[in-house]
């Protein structure tokens, strides 16, 4: 089904520890507009649409955001490297390592757990794929706002390369939007 590279599909680098960062950056792990909901979202949607190069879309965009929440983890791990106890507390993350150790679970940056209440899916190849639209652009807008938060030069670049995803594929969910609609009658 796919070949696994040992490699991440953009190099993540980090100049140094941020615990408060990485506090930030599990919203895009588990949170309402992150990668998991994005992925599990378009997969979905695959099964109900039946435009063939639309389910080809949807499976590679799906992909493609697995990709990125593996980004996210190793962010996230490498900005909590060697990060002690009263650390974490002190950027927020007390109960979260209290609960969890240095596992990294699907919640939002205030710890509240993923839920599929994220994963709207209508039956509706139009419906679903403005949906898609907007769930794109709200994480380029988290990621334009996490970008703001660190001065890590390092870290900034691999948000970027991350939004810049997010812009290509709400320009692919709307290249394929607008065929479908124009390819209905309604």
């Amino acid at each position: 089904m796919w070949i696994y590279e040992k490699r991440l599909q953009y190099p993540v680098c980090i100049n140094k520890k941020d615990v408060t960062m990485a506090r930030y950056l599990i919203t895009q792990y588990g949170g309402p507009d992150g990668e998991l909901a994005a992925s599990l979202r378009y997969m979905t949607q695959r099964y109900t649409i039946e435009d063939r190069s639309a389910i080809a879309l949807l499976t590679d965009i799906a992909t493609e955001e697995l990709a990125h929440l593996e980004m996210i983890a190793t962010m996230v791990y490498k900005l909590l490297e060697d990060a002690t106890p009263k650390e974490l507390e002190s950027a927020g993350l007390g109960t979260y390592f209290v609960d969890h150790g240095r596992d990294l679970v699907y919640t939002n940056g205030d710890g509240i757990p993923f839920t599929s209440a994220y994963l709207a899916s209508k039956g509706d190849p139009i419906a679903n794929l403005y949906e898609d639209i907007a769930a794109e652009e709200k994480a380029r807008a988290v990621y334009e706002k996490l970008i703001l938060m660190t001065d890590d030069t390092a870290l900034q670049d691999s948000l970027r390369f991350l939004r810049e995803r997010e812009i290509i594929h709400s320009q692919r969910f709307r290249e394929v939007l607008e065929r479908l609609k124009d390819n209905t009658t309604r």
